[in-house]
Formats: structure tokens, C-alpha cells, sequence
């Protein structure tokens, strides 16, 4: 297992590398470019690219470059999106969005696929489930890589703390702030001041070092991996055609359970893209300042980085369907929580509550729903992580899209009526499953969560 887990580790630390650059960024572009709304427009357009990479980059780059050098060329594009931000415009943005978008959708795809066949190959060889390793796997690779954000946000806060220009939030101000906010910009006029342009070049020089260092672990270190022999003949012989690669996505929407996924999945891009862009901007930059949005967000990756290891260990003992649940009620506790309060700097320690215990819910959504796919659709990987990568990305749209369009309030309303609706479909599948397999269903359930994995 020596091998196996020395490349899990490399994947490991090269996504907590690239993502402590792109995790930061992430959180701060609804406070720090608030500007006619660029900074989630750029998020926005850049989830837009990753539907579109989807739907036909992933398979025809895995099949072509092998997992390894799929992940290594799509790190660069995340590169790309952090220089963009030297000169942040919508000229500079907007582009090197696309182009992190384009490459997105291979990374996360590549690393699903490596993961998955990684844990398929040292079951098969030690005689062990191949479900329980591929769940550690993922355990091992989410714990690692959630703690990027604890890194990105550090860094980010501590340098946006040297600026000495805070300011004193006014009543006024804050009435503005929370579930019934303004629709207006606030971010410059509470908090603190707009960071100084040296400091935020500091920032992304360490962002951008980061992912430079992440595609040299990859490239360096990364073992290629490849299926059985016989298979890996197979697809060299018979080399699917480019529209027959770019329709496999939509191919596998004739599984019944993949449509029945869609709300959960979409859910996912909902959940952390209201976090990040509307609870880092209208609860903590409003009432707080721009300096205190990277160590809430600290306090989501740490809660987030610790579940995941948990909840791939406990799984095989709990099951899928109880952890779903328990994701379910932290999460509606949540969004009625945030409808209800207004945010005040007095108030400091709720400001981290609520990220903590998203960061719960989260860590079940990532290791369970990703998992889940890897289990279901064993015999189509790429298509089903394609599609995961897809409907997830739609509601990073969605949210990112309509973020300086909608009050907050509207947006929590939203985030609860798909939850309800993802949580109505997943029960479908869980019927159609044990349905298929009557004979099977408790076993399944002692032996471990047929699910697996995490992103983000």
C-alpha cells in the first residue's frame, strides 16, 4: 500500500497548494472586487466554463494524457486565474476565468478517476472491499486538501491586518447588513477601508507560488496509473470519436438515478456559493471588515478538513442515509439562523458559529455525494464525475449569478426549497437501490456507505 499512498499524499498536497491560492481568492472576490459586481461575475463566468469544459474535456483528456498530466495542465489554468488578478478588470478577470473554468472540470474529473481506481487496485490485490478503501482515500485526500482553506485564509488575513486604516461600523451601516441587506455597496464604507495595492500584490504572489509549487509535486512526484491491462487495450483499439466522447456526459442522464441526483449535486455548488459570496459579504465584510472574512473562513475549512476525515471513517458504521440527514438538519438550522440575525460586531463569536457548523454539513455533502457517484457508476466514472462536475457547476451559476440581483433573504429561501427537493430525490435513490438489490441492502449498510469522496 506503500506506493498507493504516497501517490494519494501527492495528489493531497498538490490540491492544498493549488486551493490555498484559489480557496482564498474565492473568498475574498465579492469583497474585494465588489466593483459593479466583478468579483462575482467572475465566478460567475468561471463556473459558466466549467459546465461547458464538462461536457466534453474530461474523458477526451483523461483517455489522451492519462489522470497524472491531466491534473498537472489543468493546475495551470487555476495559475492563470491568480495572475489575472494583478490587475483586476473585466478584461483580465473575465478571461482568466474561462480559462480556470476550461480546466476545472479535468482536474476534479482526473482526480476522482485516479482515486477511485487507485483504491479498486489495492482492494482487489489485498482482498479487501473496494468501497471502505476508496472511502478512506477520499477521507485521506479531503482532510488534507480542506485544510487548504485554513492556509489561503491565513495568509490573507494576516496581511489585510496590517493595513491601519479600520473604521468604526455605524448603526446606520449596519442596518444593511445580513438577510435584509441594501442591495448596495458596502463593503468600503464599513469595516475598513479598501486594502492598499501593495498588499494585495503580496497576497497574490504567495497565491501564485503556491500553485506553481503544486504542479511541481504533481509533475515530479505523481505516479501515472492506468485500469486493468485488458481495458487499457480496449480503449486504444476502439478510441471513441470526439462527439461520441463530448455526448457521453449527456449518455449517462439515461441512468434514472444520475437525473435523480441533479438537485443534490446542484445543491452543493448552491451551499459554498452562497457562503462564499454572500455570507463573506454582507455578514462579516459589512459588519466586521474585509480583514476578519479570512479567519471565518478559517474556521469552515478547520471544522470542514476535521469531518471529512471523520465522516469517511464513521460511514461504514452509520451508513450514507443518517450522515445526509444530519447534514440536512445543521444545514436548514442554519439558513433559518441567518434569516433571523443581524449580524453586529458584538456579536463576534457568532460570526465563526455559522461557518463552523457549514463546514459540517459540507464536509458530508463533499465525502458523501462524491463518493456516492464513485459507487453508483463504477462502470462509467469519467461521465458520472463529468456530470457531478456539471450540475454542481449550474449552481455555482445560479448563485453566483443572481448574487447581486437578489437580497439575501431570497437567496436562503432558495438554498432551502432545493435542499428539500435534493433530499426528496436522493430518498428516490436510495429506494431504487435497495429495490434493485433486496438481498444486499443491509449488508451494504454494515459494511460501509456506498459513498465516497468530496471539493472543494
Amino acid at each position: 500500500m506503500e506506493r498507493n499512498l504516497k501517490n494519494i499524499l501527492v495528489i493531497s498536497f498538490g490540491f492544498l497548494f493549488l486551493f490555498t491560492a484559489y480557496g482564498g481568492l474565492q473568498s475574498l472576490q465579492s469583497s474585494l472586487h465588489s466593483e459593479e459586481g466583478l468579483g462575482v461575475a467572475s465566478l460567475s463566468v468561471l463556473y459558466a466554463a466549467l459546465i461547458l469544459s464538462s461536457m466534453f474535456l474530461p474523458p477526451v483528456l483523461i483517455k489522451k494524457l492519462g489522470c497524472k498530466w491531466t491534473i498537472a495542465c489543468s493546475m495551470c489554468c487555476y495559475i492563470a486565474f491568480s495572475l489575472g488578478n494583478f490587475y483586476a478588470s473585466w478584461y483580465t478577470l473575465i478571461p482568466t476565468s474561462v480559462i480556470l473554468g476550461l480546466g476545472g472540470a479535468s482536474l476534479w474529473s482526473a482526480k476522482c478517476t485516479y482515486l477511485t481506481i487507485a483504491g479498486n487496485s489495492y482492494a482487489e490485490k489485498a482482498g479487501k472491499n473496494g468501497k471502505d478503501i476508496i472511502n478512506q482515500y477520499f477521507g485521506i485526500f479531503f482532510l488534507i486538501f480542506q485544510s487548504s482553506g485554513i492556509w489561503g485564509n491565513l495568509i490573507s488575513s494576516s496581511i489585510f491586518s496590517q493595513a491601519p486604516n479600520k473604521v468604526e461600523v455605524s448603526e446606520e451601516n449596519l442596518a444593511c447588513c445580513g438577510a435584509y441587506d441594501c442591495i448596495t455597496d458596502t463593503t468600503n464604507a464599513t469595516g475598513s477601508a479598501a486594502p492598499s495595492s501593495s498588499l494585495i500584490y503580496t497576497l497574490l504572489g504567495i497565491y501564485t507560488a503556491s500553485g506553481v509549487l503544486a504542479v511541481l509535486l504533481i509533475v515530479i512526484f505523481l505516479d501515472q496509473i492506468k485500469s486493468d491491462q485488458a481495458e487499457t487495450e480496449k480503449e486504444i483499439l476502439e478510441t471513441p470519436s470526439f462527439w461520441s466522447t463530448f455526448l457521453a456526459t449527456f449518455r449517462h442522464l439515461k441512468d434514472k438515478r444520475q437525473c435523480l441526483l441533479i438537485p443534490l449535486t446542484m445543491y452543493s455548488g448552491f451551499e459554498q456559493g452562497f457562503l462564499a459570496g454572500d455570507y463573506t459579504k454582507t455578514y462579516v465584510t459589512c459588519a466586521l471588515g474585509i480583514h476578519y472574512v479570512g479567519y471565518t473562513m478559517i474556521c469552515f475549512s478547520a471544522v470542514n478538513s476535521l469531518c471529512s476525515l471523520l465522516f469517511g471513517k464513521i460511514s461504514q458504521f452509520t451508513g450514507r442515509k443518517l450522515l445526509f440527514a444530519l447534514a440536512t438538519v445543521t444545514n436548514t438550522a442554519c439558513i433559518i439562523a441567518l434569516l433571523l440575525w443581524k449580524p453586529h460586531p458584538k456579536q463576534l463569536a457568532v460570526f465563526f458559529i455559522f461557518p463552523a457548523l457549514w463546514g459540517l454539513a459540507d464536509a458530508i455533502w463533499q465525502t458523501q455525494t462524491n463518493g456516492l457517484y464513485g459507487i453508483l457508476f463504477e462502470k462509467h466514472k469519467e461521465a458520472a464525475f463529468s456530470n457531478y462536475r456539471l450540475w454542481e457547476s449550474v449552481g455555482f451559476v445560479i448563485a453566483f449569478g443572481y448574487s447581486t440581483k437578489l437580497q439575501v433573504y431570497i437567496k436562503l429561501y432558495i438554498l432551502l426549497s432545493v435542499l428539500g427537493l435534493s433530499m426528496v430525490m436522493y430518498g428516490a435513490v436510495e429506494y431504487l437501490e435497495a429495490k434493485s438489490s433486496p438481498g444486499t441492502t443491509t449488508k451494504k449498510e454494515n459494511v460501509g456507505p456506498l459513498t465516497q469522496e468530496t471539493l472543494m
